[in-house]
C-alpha cells in the first residue's frame, strides 16, 4: 500500500489511490513554518475497516518527524488516532 503526498507549501494532502482513483484522503494546512493542522480525513466506504485512515495519519507523523514540525489534529478522526497512539505524542503541538 502506497500513501502518496502532495504539498504546495501552504496546504497539503496524503492520499491513497486504487487503480488511479483516489479512495482515501487526509488534508492539512501549514500554520507557520513549524506546524501543520490536519483538518479532514475521508476514506471511501469500499475501504472501511482496512486501516487506511490510520495509515494516512501515520504518513503525516512520519512527515512531521522528517521535517521536524508539529501536528495539530483538528480533524476528529485524526485527533482520535493521536489519543490512541501514544507513540505519536512527540509530533503533537
Amino acid at each position: 500500500m502506497e500513501i502518496k503526498h502532495e504539498s504546495n507549501g501552504q496546504k497539503g494532502r496524503f492520499y491513497y489511490e486504487v487503480d488511479g482513483v483516489e479512495k482515501a484522503l487526509m488534508t492539512y494546512s501549514y500554520a507557520g513554518s513549524d506546524k501543520i493542522i490536519i483538518n479532514h480525513t475521508e476514506v471511501d466506504a469500499s475501504l472501511k475497516g482496512q486501516g487506511i485512515g490510520y495509515k494516512l495519519v501515520e504518513a503525516s507523523v512520519e512527515y512531521a518527524r522528517d521535517k521536524h514540525i508539529k501536528i495539530l489534529p483538528l480533524c476528529p478522526f485524526a485527533a482520535a488516532v493521536f489519543k490512541k497512539k501514544q507513540e505519536y505524542n512527540d509530533t503533537l503541538f
